[in-house]
């Protein structure tokens, strides 16, 4: 997987796991750093589970900011 490919799957997933828009988690990727954390350690993120992800986005943008309130 390619990393846009990678990007853009962490995202919709991401979008999709706390049923908000893309736009809207792409700007928080970005806002949080999580966006630059993902394109720099993409070889080590890319092949992890869905479900790690997502625990993994979550823990970390709970500890960058307080953004994470969007319902389940």
């Amino acid at each position: 997987m390619s990393r846009l490919s990678f990007l853009t799957f962490c995202i919709e997933l991401y979008a999709e796991h706390k049923n908000m828009g893309s736009p809207e988690v792409y700007v928080l990727f970005v806002k949080s750093g999580l966006l630059d954390l993902l394109k720099s350690d993409y070889a080590d993120l890319h092949g992890m589970s869905f479900e790690y992800l997502m625990q993994f986005f979550d823990n970390y943008l709970e500890e960058k900011c307080s953004c994470t309130t969007a319902p389940q």
